[in-house]
């Protein structure tokens, strides 16, 4: 029986004013417990795919729906879909606001009118969950852009929601940067979490599903099947990942049997049987 996605696009498009239709005709959803690594060139949507999916546009035609219901876009309708997903955009810059990390953290839930002693239960376990409770007093100004990232990903965690949506969360990080993120989104066990990126060596890797967006549509698959696709990769304008370009060539020439897995990194091919 197929599972029903905790939110879902349905027959959904947009336009921005005065513009040609950025998506049109959109049936997306996101299952749950899966990460999924959303991919496609710049202008392709994701950005307008990923607004609509949180709330932050209304399609233009089509509609969107958490658990089957359909989401009106007023006040009850987009605070019941923001305790469920949550957009972390960009740039941190654009998300930070409060004078202080801990401040910022607890904007969300106060929003809520949650207790005061749920709110600090919800911060502290925000700011442990992205390894930084350290930071809590910093002031939001002082903070590494690393650590900016961290502190914007902390608030959207302490809604505590179902999805988590990260627009290219990885970018302007270094590679040891880039690997501690991945290391924390891992530990988000309870969170289904949906990245955008250009990388495709990346959502390779850490993707369970992948979407890429290409002129014609939207493709969804297993991240692995998905992205050893050559030609779609050409339509999406995203460059051939290095794990499937590699099992491909070690395969072809009798290095690798069909049912072994290839190697995912450099450094796993480097510890390679010679």
């Amino acid at each position: 029986m197929a599972v029903r996605p905790l939110v879902e696009l349905c027959g959904a498009g947009y336009a921005y004013e005065d513009g040609p239709a950025v998506l049109s005709g959109v049936d997306f959803g996101i299952a749950e417990g899966r990460s999924l690594a959303l991919l496609g060139r710049n202008g392709s949507g994701k950005t307008t795919l990923m607004r609509l999916l949180s709330g932050g546009l209304r399609p233009g035609s089509g509609e969107l729906r958490l658990d089957g219901t359909v989401v009106a876009h007023d006040r009850a309708g987009l605070t019941r879909l923001r305790t469920s997903v949550q957009l972390v955009v960009q740039d941190p810059d654009d998300q930070l606001f409060a004078a202080s990390v801990e401040q910022d953290v607890s904007f969300g839930p106060l929003n809520l009118g949650l207790p005061a002693g749920e709110v600090r239960a919800r911060v502290d376990g925000a700011l442990a969950a992205l390894d930084i409770t350290a930071l809590r007093d910093r002031p939001t100004h002082l903070l590494s852009y690393g650590q900016r990232k961290r502190a914007a990903i902390a608030g959207a965690v302490a809604m505590r929601p179902r999805v988590l949506i990260l627009d290219e969360p990885t970018a302007g990080l270094d590679p040891d940067g880039q690997e501690r993120l991945l290391a924390v989104l891992a530990g988000l066990s309870d969170t289904t979490v949906v990245m955008a990126t250009h990388d495709v060596d990346l959502a390779v890797r850490w993707a369970d599903d992948a979407a890429v967006l290409t002129p014609s549509g939207i493709r969804t698959g297993p991240a692995a099947d998905l992205l050893s696709d050559p030609a779609l990769l050409t339509s999406a304008g995203l460059r051939q990942a290095w794990s499937p370009a590699v099992t491909s060539f070690l395969r072809t020439r009798g290095l690798l049997p069909a049912d072994v897995p290839g190697p995912r990194t450099p450094e796993a091919l480097s510890a390679w049987p010679s």
